[in-house]
């Protein structure tokens, strides 16, 4: 997640000295443009003002800025002047995003006659609040978006608005998760009427929104909540989401925070989608299997931490979830997870972290032993055998590895 230069809210007192505190925060000295480079009338808005005023501004803020008029041309011309990328996000609206040094900066033409118009076409009424960037700044403030962040409430701007994007469903409970907002209740029932709509928006769109919720700090207070409103339907399978309680923080409190940062998000995805949801959203491969694989033995639990698995199941579990064990152990019994974590943690736990006593090469060279399948099962059970204690060390395997290959010659 992206570091944060914390500092107190801005909300109250003078207007004039809100401003230029919010300006300090800011630090348009440290933008990789500088403000003269943009054209006159333009304004900041969006994350960057809120995010401000709110004292919670990354150190590398994402810039929003709303241009009079032709907002591609500008970005092409400052990508090609500075030295960054120009990227078309809308050629029809007229918006572009300039990638420079690291940081991103998004550039759109103003829409409507006049700002104050476009600032009501926004989505929410936070996030429709401008700094201009003239002499002396002001903050244009047409909805009331101001109250709204002194009140920590999420207030959409109109009905039509979120209808516009119906991704605007999605984003507002992400913007719960990440800022502690509470839902103003005409909003909440807009959201609840329309969330059939959501699939109209692109699945990359979708899929960013639920990676910033899943690793919020407050995703435990909107987990319930996206389900409630039915936004994720059409990518759930609702038995699975009926019969598991949401993994949450409460739970995950024998975790240490970095085992949690990776724990937590793969186990609440692995709850909100199934595993058709998740490649229907354009998830990687990668994560599309951490969670399939998660959710297998999610299925297998038998409420005595594995403790009626084979030794073979109990084997392979630990080769599928070796790197993301803590997801799992967070269904476990408190005592079992201590126990579990105390030895996944150690990293040379033959059980938790498994690899054969030896490897192919050797077992070949040494006792003369082909290629193919056969070698394959043999470094498996020699994993067995060192992961359950009854071979410890090189001398042990071989022996093994030769009495498992007599043995496998006299059944042919």
């Amino acid at each position: 997640m992206p570091s944060l230069r914390s500092s107190a809210p801005i909300l109250e007192g003078d207007p004039t000295i809100r401003v230029q505190a919010l300006w300090e925060q800011l630090h348009p000295d440290h933008w990789p443009l500088s403000i003269q480079e943009l054209p006159a009338g333009t304004v900041l808005v969006g994350g960057a003002v809120r995010d401000g005023l709110l004292g919670r501004l990354q150190k590398q803020p994402d810039l929003d800025f709303i241009v009079p008029s032709k907002a591609l041309e500008i970005t092409r011309s400052l990508a090609k002047t500075l030295g960054g990328t120009c990227v078309v996000l809308d050629a029809e609206r007229d918006m572009a995003r300039l990638v420079i040094k690291g940081w991103t900066i998004d550039i759109a033409t103003q829409e409507g006659s006049n700002l104050k118009e476009d600032l009501w076409r926004r989505d929410f009424r936070l996030n429709a609040i401008a700094l201009t960037l003239e002499a002396t700044p002001q903050l244009v403030d047409p909805t009331g978006g101001l109250s709204d962040l002194e009140q920590k409430k999420l207030v959409a701007v109109r009905e039509q608005n979120l209808l516009d994007d119906p991704l605007r469903l999605l984003r507002g409970l992400r913007l719960i998760a990440e800022l502690q907002l509470s839902l103003e209740k005409q909003t909440l029932a807009w959201i609840n009427c329309h969330h059939r709509l959501l699939p109209q928006a692109a699945p990359e769109r979708i899929q960013a929104e639920l990676q910033r919720i899943v690793t919020a700090p407050w995703a435990d207070d909107v987990l319930p909540l996206l389900l409630r409103t039915g936004l994720l339907d059409c990518w759930q399978n609702t038995i699975e989401r009926i019969s598991r309680p949401a993994p949450c923080l409460k739970v995950a409190k024998s975790l240490k925070p970095e085992e949690q940062a990776v724990a937590l998000p793969l186990a609440r995805l692995t709850h909100l989608l199934s595993n058709e949801g998740l490649s229907a959203l354009r998830f990687s491969r990668r994560q599309c299997q951490r969670c399939q694989l998660l959710r297998y033995w999610e299925e297998r639990n038998d409420g005595m931490a594995f403790a009626s698995l084979s030794e073979l199941d109990r084997l392979q579990l630990h080769l599928d979830l070796e790197t993301d064990l803590p997801a799992l152990i967070l269904q476990l019994p408190q005592i079992s997870q201590m126990q579990w974590l105390e030895r996944w943690r150690t990293a040379d736990d033959p059980l938790f972290h498994p690899s054969p006593p030896v490897d192919g090469y050797a077992l070949q060279k040494t006792l003369k032993l082909p290629k193919g399948q056969a070698l394959g099962e043999l470094l498996r059970h020699l994993c067995k055998e060192k992961a359950f204690g009854r071979v410890q060390n090189r001398k042990q395997a071989f022996k093994a590895a030769t009495y498992w290959w007599e043995q496998k010659q006299t059944l042919l």
